[in-house]
Protein backbone atom coordinates (compact mmCIF):
# COMPACT_ATOMS: atom_id res chain seq x y z
CA UNK A 1 0.00 0.00 0.00
CA UNK A 2 0.98 3.17 -0.73
CA UNK A 3 0.67 6.08 1.20
CA UNK A 4 1.02 9.67 -0.60
CA UNK A 5 1.14 13.01 1.46
CA UNK A 6 2.57 14.74 -1.74
CA UNK A 7 0.09 15.24 -5.00
CA UNK A 8 3.63 14.82 -6.64
CA UNK A 9 3.89 10.85 -5.59
CA UNK A 10 0.22 10.72 -6.64
CA UNK A 11 0.87 11.28 -9.87
CA UNK A 12 4.43 8.78 -9.45
CA UNK A 13 1.79 6.53 -9.20
CA UNK A 14 -0.40 6.95 -12.17
CA UNK A 15 2.60 4.86 -13.93
CA UNK A 16 1.93 1.74 -12.41
CA UNK A 17 -1.63 2.09 -14.19
CA UNK A 18 -0.82 1.52 -17.71
CA UNK A 19 -4.56 1.99 -18.72
CA UNK A 20 -5.82 -0.24 -15.92
CA UNK A 21 -9.17 0.82 -14.11
CA UNK A 22 -8.87 2.94 -10.71
CA UNK A 23 -11.24 3.51 -8.32
CA UNK A 24 -11.44 6.29 -5.93
CA UNK A 25 -13.21 6.40 -2.32
CA UNK A 26 -12.76 10.00 -1.03
CA UNK A 27 -13.15 10.55 3.17
CA UNK A 28 -12.31 12.33 5.79
CA UNK A 29 -10.92 9.44 7.71
CA UNK A 30 -12.58 7.88 11.17
CA UNK A 31 -13.34 5.33 8.80
CA UNK A 32 -15.94 2.49 9.94
CA UNK A 33 -18.36 0.20 7.99
CA UNK A 34 -20.00 2.49 5.57
CA UNK A 35 -16.69 3.56 4.14
CA UNK A 36 -15.49 0.12 4.01
CA UNK A 37 -18.50 -0.98 2.21
CA UNK A 38 -17.53 1.61 -0.75
CA UNK A 39 -13.94 0.56 -0.77
CA UNK A 40 -14.74 -3.40 -1.12
CA UNK A 41 -17.07 -2.16 -4.25
CA UNK A 42 -14.46 -0.13 -5.45
CA UNK A 43 -12.13 -3.29 -4.87
CA UNK A 44 -14.35 -5.58 -7.50
CA UNK A 45 -15.03 -3.17 -10.05
CA UNK A 46 -11.98 -1.80 -10.31
CA UNK A 47 -7.62 -3.15 -11.23
CA UNK A 48 -6.61 -0.33 -8.45
CA UNK A 49 -8.32 1.41 -5.79
CA UNK A 50 -7.31 4.68 -4.07
CA UNK A 51 -8.78 5.99 -0.84
CA UNK A 52 -8.19 10.20 0.14
CA UNK A 53 -8.00 11.21 4.02
CA UNK A 54 -8.35 14.55 4.10
CA UNK A 55 -10.59 16.56 6.85
CA UNK A 56 -11.29 19.60 4.40
CA UNK A 57 -11.43 22.62 6.16
CA UNK A 58 -13.02 24.79 3.21
CA UNK A 59 -16.66 22.53 3.85
CA UNK A 60 -16.82 23.43 7.73
CA UNK A 61 -18.70 26.49 8.42
CA UNK A 62 -18.78 26.46 12.25
CA UNK A 63 -14.66 26.38 13.12
CA UNK A 64 -15.05 24.02 16.47
CA UNK A 65 -16.88 21.64 14.29
CA UNK A 66 -13.80 21.50 12.01
CA UNK A 67 -11.36 21.25 14.98
CA UNK A 68 -13.34 18.83 17.12
CA UNK A 69 -13.73 16.30 14.02
CA UNK A 70 -12.25 13.72 15.00
CA UNK A 71 -8.86 12.12 13.58
CA UNK A 72 -7.45 8.48 14.06
CA UNK A 73 -4.52 8.30 11.38
CA UNK A 74 -2.61 5.06 12.31
CA UNK A 75 -6.66 2.91 13.03
CA UNK A 76 -7.63 4.25 9.72
CA UNK A 77 -4.11 3.23 7.67
CA UNK A 78 -4.49 -0.02 9.53
CA UNK A 79 -8.09 -1.13 8.28
CA UNK A 80 -7.02 0.03 4.80
CA UNK A 81 -3.87 -2.31 4.85
CA UNK A 82 -6.55 -4.60 5.88
CA UNK A 83 -8.20 -4.15 3.04
CA UNK A 84 -5.79 -3.92 0.95
CA UNK A 85 -6.08 -0.55 -0.85
CA UNK A 86 -3.01 0.30 -3.60
CA UNK A 87 -3.25 4.18 -2.58
CA UNK A 88 -3.97 6.40 0.37
CA UNK A 89 -3.38 10.06 -0.29
CA UNK A 90 -2.71 11.99 2.81
CA UNK A 91 -2.02 16.00 2.37
CA UNK A 92 -2.04 18.63 4.58
CA UNK A 93 -4.30 21.49 3.86
CA UNK A 94 -0.99 23.21 2.84
CA UNK A 95 -0.55 20.56 0.34
CA UNK A 96 -4.24 21.20 -1.37
CA UNK A 97 -4.53 24.68 -0.64
CA UNK A 98 -1.40 26.89 -1.32
CA UNK A 99 -1.60 30.50 0.22
CA UNK A 100 -2.36 31.67 -3.11
CA UNK A 101 -5.56 29.86 -3.92
CA UNK A 102 -8.51 31.63 -5.30
CA UNK A 103 -10.49 29.05 -7.26
CA UNK A 104 -13.99 27.69 -5.89
CA UNK A 105 -16.49 25.18 -7.62
CA UNK A 106 -20.18 25.84 -6.75
CA UNK A 107 -23.15 24.45 -7.86
CA UNK A 108 -25.78 26.86 -7.39
CA UNK A 109 -28.71 25.46 -7.62
CA UNK A 110 -28.40 21.92 -6.14
CA UNK A 111 -26.78 23.61 -2.98
CA UNK A 112 -29.60 26.15 -1.94
CA UNK A 113 -31.99 23.56 -0.31
CA UNK A 114 -31.72 21.12 2.73
CA UNK A 115 -28.92 21.70 4.36
CA UNK A 116 -27.82 24.44 2.24
CA UNK A 117 -29.04 27.72 4.45
CA UNK A 118 -28.03 25.82 7.54
CA UNK A 119 -24.39 25.00 6.37
CA UNK A 120 -23.27 27.99 4.46
CA UNK A 121 -20.52 27.55 2.05
CA UNK A 122 -20.54 23.92 2.81
CA UNK A 123 -21.31 22.54 -0.83
CA UNK A 124 -18.86 25.03 -2.16
CA UNK A 125 -16.21 23.56 -0.20
CA UNK A 126 -17.44 19.84 -0.77
CA UNK A 127 -17.32 20.70 -5.00
CA UNK A 128 -14.54 22.21 -5.05
CA UNK A 129 -11.95 19.58 -2.87
CA UNK A 130 -13.85 16.99 -5.04
CA UNK A 131 -13.18 18.69 -8.26
CA UNK A 132 -9.15 18.72 -6.75
CA UNK A 133 -8.99 15.41 -5.90
CA UNK A 134 -10.74 14.32 -9.08
CA UNK A 135 -7.75 16.17 -10.60
CA UNK A 136 -4.99 14.81 -8.56
CA UNK A 137 -6.22 11.19 -8.32
CA UNK A 138 -7.46 10.70 -11.76
CA UNK A 139 -9.60 7.93 -11.02
CA UNK A 140 -12.21 6.06 -13.43
CA UNK A 141 -14.67 5.70 -11.01
CA UNK A 142 -15.94 7.70 -7.64
CA UNK A 143 -17.67 5.79 -5.07
CA UNK A 144 -20.32 7.66 -2.66
CA UNK A 145 -22.84 6.78 -0.25
CA UNK A 146 -26.92 7.45 -0.76
CA UNK A 147 -27.06 8.78 3.23
CA UNK A 148 -24.85 11.89 2.30
CA UNK A 149 -27.80 12.38 -0.79
CA UNK A 150 -27.49 16.61 -1.47
CA UNK A 151 -23.75 15.75 -1.08
CA UNK A 152 -24.23 12.69 -4.15
CA UNK A 153 -25.94 14.92 -6.09
CA UNK A 154 -24.00 18.21 -6.20
CA UNK A 155 -20.72 15.95 -7.16
CA UNK A 156 -22.86 14.30 -10.20
CA UNK A 157 -23.93 17.63 -11.21
CA UNK A 158 -20.38 19.43 -10.85
CA UNK A 159 -19.24 15.75 -12.93
CA UNK A 160 -21.54 16.39 -15.48
CA UNK A 161 -21.31 20.42 -16.11
CA UNK A 162 -17.31 20.22 -15.95
CA UNK A 163 -17.34 17.31 -18.34
CA UNK A 164 -14.99 14.88 -15.94
CA UNK A 165 -13.60 11.81 -17.03
CA UNK A 166 -14.87 10.17 -13.88
CA UNK A 167 -18.33 7.54 -13.55
CA UNK A 168 -19.89 8.60 -10.24
CA UNK A 169 -20.82 5.22 -7.94
CA UNK A 170 -24.12 5.70 -5.96
CA UNK A 171 -23.84 2.95 -3.36
CA UNK A 172 -26.66 2.27 -0.88
CA UNK A 173 -26.65 3.76 3.14
CA UNK A 174 -24.97 1.13 5.05
CA UNK A 175 -26.96 1.00 8.70
CA UNK A 176 -26.29 -0.38 12.21
CA UNK A 177 -28.16 -3.27 13.16
CA UNK A 178 -30.41 -0.91 15.15
CA UNK A 179 -31.50 1.06 11.63
CA UNK A 180 -29.17 4.43 12.51
CA UNK A 181 -27.31 5.43 8.73
CA UNK A 182 -23.23 4.96 9.46
CA UNK A 183 -21.77 8.25 10.42
CA UNK A 184 -18.48 9.04 12.05
CA UNK A 185 -20.71 11.62 13.98
CA UNK A 186 -22.59 8.55 15.29
CA UNK A 187 -19.56 8.17 17.90
CA UNK A 188 -20.62 11.35 19.54
CA UNK A 189 -24.06 10.25 20.82
CA UNK A 190 -24.99 9.35 24.57
CA UNK A 191 -26.78 5.89 25.42
CA UNK A 192 -29.80 7.68 25.66
CA UNK A 193 -29.32 10.24 22.67
CA UNK A 194 -28.67 6.98 20.84
CA UNK A 195 -31.95 5.89 21.51
CA UNK A 196 -33.57 9.34 19.99
CA UNK A 197 -31.22 9.12 17.12
CA UNK A 198 -32.44 5.51 16.17
CA UNK A 199 -36.41 7.02 16.86
CA UNK A 200 -35.51 9.40 14.14
CA UNK A 201 -34.40 7.06 11.70
CA UNK A 202 -37.55 4.79 12.07
CA UNK A 203 -40.02 8.32 11.87
CA UNK A 204 -37.89 9.42 9.09
CA UNK A 205 -39.06 5.44 7.21
CA UNK A 206 -42.63 5.94 8.71
CA UNK A 207 -43.16 9.67 7.72
CA UNK A 208 -41.86 8.97 4.39
CA UNK A 209 -44.05 6.18 3.10
CA UNK A 210 -47.49 7.20 4.74
CA UNK A 211 -49.61 8.53 2.73
CA UNK A 212 -49.65 11.90 3.12
CA UNK A 213 -46.43 12.43 4.47
CA UNK A 214 -45.44 15.43 6.30
CA UNK A 215 -43.23 17.14 9.31
CA UNK A 216 -46.68 16.53 11.79
CA UNK A 217 -46.27 13.04 11.60
CA UNK A 218 -42.45 12.77 11.65
CA UNK A 219 -42.73 14.87 14.61
CA UNK A 220 -44.88 12.59 16.19
CA UNK A 221 -42.80 9.17 15.60
CA UNK A 222 -39.50 10.40 16.39
CA UNK A 223 -40.67 12.17 19.67
CA UNK A 224 -38.94 15.25 18.80
CA UNK A 225 -39.80 19.14 19.22
CA UNK A 226 -39.98 21.29 16.05
CA UNK A 227 -36.93 23.30 17.49
CA UNK A 228 -34.66 19.81 17.23
CA UNK A 229 -35.40 19.89 13.35
CA UNK A 230 -33.59 21.65 10.39
CA UNK A 231 -35.73 20.44 8.08
CA UNK A 232 -38.19 17.31 6.73
CA UNK A 233 -38.81 17.97 2.93
CA UNK A 234 -40.36 15.67 0.53
CA UNK A 235 -37.96 16.22 -2.81
CA UNK A 236 -37.47 14.96 -6.51
CA UNK A 237 -34.33 13.24 -6.21
CA UNK A 238 -33.01 14.92 -9.42
CA UNK A 239 -33.25 18.43 -8.98
CA UNK A 240 -34.27 17.98 -5.12
CA UNK A 241 -36.84 20.56 -5.31
CA UNK A 242 -40.24 19.77 -3.12
CA UNK A 243 -42.35 17.46 -4.87
CA UNK A 244 -45.08 14.86 -4.08
CA UNK A 245 -45.04 13.03 -7.11
CA UNK A 246 -43.09 9.64 -6.64
CA UNK A 247 -40.34 9.02 -7.09
CA UNK A 248 -39.04 11.13 -4.20
CA UNK A 249 -36.99 11.47 -1.25
CA UNK A 250 -37.31 12.69 2.35
CA UNK A 251 -34.75 13.83 3.62
CA UNK A 252 -34.52 15.30 6.97
CA UNK A 253 -31.32 16.85 9.54
CA UNK A 254 -31.96 16.88 12.89
CA UNK A 255 -30.42 18.12 15.95
CA UNK A 256 -29.81 15.06 18.89
CA UNK A 257 -28.10 16.74 21.96
CA UNK A 258 -25.26 18.66 20.38
CA UNK A 259 -24.56 16.55 17.53
CA UNK A 260 -26.74 17.28 14.06
CA UNK A 261 -27.64 14.23 12.23
CA UNK A 262 -29.11 13.79 8.46
CA UNK A 263 -30.61 10.92 6.69
CA UNK A 264 -32.87 9.46 3.70
CA UNK A 265 -35.27 7.87 2.56
CA UNK A 266 -35.88 6.98 -1.09
CA UNK A 267 -39.92 6.06 -2.37
CA UNK A 268 -39.78 4.50 -5.17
Amino acid sequence: MLIARKIAAVRSFWAHLRGKSLGFVPTMGDLHDGHLSLICRSKRENDFTAVSIFVNPTQFNQKNDFLNYHKDERRDLALLRQEKVDLVFLPSAKEMYKESFQTEVNVNDLSRGLCGPYRPGHFKGVSTVVAKLFSIVRPTRAYFGMKDFQQLKVIERMVQDLNLLVRIVACPTVREKDGLAMSSRNRRLSTQERVHAVKFSRALKVAARAPKPGLALFLKEADLYKKDVDYFEIVDPQTLLPTRKKPYVAAAAVWIGKTRIIDNVWVP
